[in-house]
C-alpha cells in the first residue's frame, strides 16, 4: 500500500514538470516553422510523423519537410493563443489554439486554428508524432 501511495505521488509531482517540457517543445517548434530552422524540425519530428493539415492533405516527415524545404510551405507566424496538455506516461497530447500565417503552394494564408499534437519521448527527448490542424470561424 505505501508503495502505491509513493508511486502515485512521485506520478503527480512529475506531470507538473512534464507539462513544461511539452510547452517548451511547443515554443520550440513554433520557433523551427517560423525560422525555417530545418535541423531543428528534422530533430524534433519522429521519424513516423503523421502531418495533417486543416485542408485535409496528409504528409509524411520526409513529404512535410520536401515541402517546407523547397518553400512550398511556409510559415511567417505561429502564435499560440492557449496550451492545453495532458500527459500520459511517455506520450503527452498538446491541445492548443493558435493564429498561423504563412504561404501554402503560393498561396497566402491567414488562419485561426485549433491543433493537437501528439509528443512521444523517445531517446530521452520529446518527439513530435502527430500534427493535426483544424481552422476556426474567426
Amino acid at each position: 500500500m505505501l508503495r502505491a501511495a509513493l508511486g502515485l505521488v512521485l506520478l503527480s509531482a512529475a506531470l507538473p514538470a512534464q507539462e513544461a517540457e511539452i510547452r517548451k517543445a511547443e515554443s520550440a517548434w513554433a520557433a523551427a516553422v517560423q525560422g525555417r530552422d530545418f535541423a531543428a524540425l528534422e530533430a524534433m519530428y519522429a521519424d513516423d510523423l503523421i502531418y495533417a493539415h486543416s485542408s485535409g492533405v496528409v504528409e509524411s516527415k520526409k513529404q512535410y519537410m520536401d515541402r517546407i524545404r523547397q518553400g512550398l510551405q511556409r510559415y511567417d507566424e505561429v502564435k499560440h493563443e492557449s496550451i492545453r496538455v495532458v500527459p500520459h506516461g511517455g506520450t503527452a497530447i498538446a491541445h492548443c489554439i493558435l493564429r498561423m500565417r504563412g504561404k501554402s503552394n503560393e498561396r497566402s494564408f491567414d488562419d485561426h486554428l485549433m491543433m493537437m499534437h501528439v509528443w512521444v519521448k523517445r531517446g530521452g527527448a520529446w518527439r513530435l508524432a502527430a500534427h493535426q490542424t483544424t481552422k476556426l470561424a474567426d
